[in-house]
């Protein structure tokens, strides 16, 4: 009887090294980051000496914080573009890679390129491109003769949010060109060839083999991209810090500035905790389409 019960705990044994390391990475600091959310603390202080104010910090974030609601928006604004136009290129070259053409490795690796580059250094260098005064970008619409077209693209509230999401749609559309590429690596070609003798053309095929056994793959790119454009940080940081004013600030920079800026740490928690539970909502919204479309 000792024997079987010592058998039975062996799995559970094997389970203990990765549920310490759960509890300890995920479980405590989420324990930690939902405590200090309920306290007025700088940050600075004893962690004894931090005042209890309730919910009174979700409150102000929900009710009040403007800004914070505002950076949701302009991340939004953000998010739509890469998940058109972003995901629209990337979809258009893993097809143009997927037809066999001659050296498409070297396309593959040429459009996965962008994605493994630093963020901040991707930043600096469109930080050169937009600059107001020696930018190649104002420089070539001198040369075209578009003078007028002229500004600094990054200090102007105009287009400052546009030129931040351009670089983000640069850096990212070979994530999604990769995992598009995979997808329409699973379909047979024999679809396509019985689809050509019953005299289908291009748009036939695309509309009715491509689109719907991709659909899975579309729900993918989707999740991946909302989440990681909603967490973009590094780029905004490298390239405006969020300004002109507030028109670039996102909601990982807004926690940031509240966090280390004004010294709100309470605060900044439960910023934090209303940002995750927004992109749970989104999250689950989009796998529960998943299994529909599935």
């Amino acid at each position: 009887m000792a024997r079987v019960n010592r058998d039975a705990l062996i799995p559970y044994a094997f389970l203990l090294p990765a549920l310490v390391l759960f509890v300890t990475f995920s479980i405590y600091p989420f324990y930690l980051l939902t405590y200090t959310s309920l306290f007025e603390w700088d940050g600075i202080g004893r962690l004894t000496m931090k005042a209890f104010v309730g919910l009174s910090n979700y409150w102000h974030v929900i009710a009040r914080d403007h800004v914070f609601w505002k950076s949701f928006l302009q991340a939004g604004y953000i998010t739509v573009l890469a998940l058109t136009l972003q995901n629209a290129l990337a979809l258009v070259l893993a097809m143009a890679v997927n037809r066999r053409l001659t050296g498409a490795s070297i396309y593959r690796t040429i459009f996965f390129l962008p994605p493994i580059l630093s963020e901040i250094v991707v930043g600096l260098i469109w930080f050169w491109i937009y600059d107001g005064n020696f930018g190649i970008l104002n420089q070539a619409l001198v040369q075209l003769g578009l003078g007028a077209w002229t500004r600094p693209w990054l200090a102007d509230p105009n287009t400052a949010l546009t030129a931040v999401a351009i670089i983000h749609m640069w850096k990212g559309f070979g994530w999604g060109f990769v995992i598009f590429l995979a997808g329409l690596q699973t379909i047979p070609d024999e679809l396509y060839e019985a689809a050509r003798v019953d005299g289908a053309n291009a748009w036939l095929r695309f509309r009715h083999i491509t689109l719907p056994l991709l659909v899975p793959v579309f729900v993918t790119v989707s999740i991946l991209t909302i989440l990681g454009t909603m967490q973009i940080f590094a780029l905004i940081v490298s390239t405006t810090g969020g300004g002109p004013g507030y028109h670039t600030e996102v909601p990982i920079t807004r926690i940031f500035h509240s966090m280390l800026g004004s010294s709100q740490f309470g605060y900044a928690c439960a910023q934090g905790i209303v940002f995750g539970l927004i992109l749970l909502v989104f999250s689950l919204a989009q796998m529960r389409f998943q299994r529909r479309s599935t």
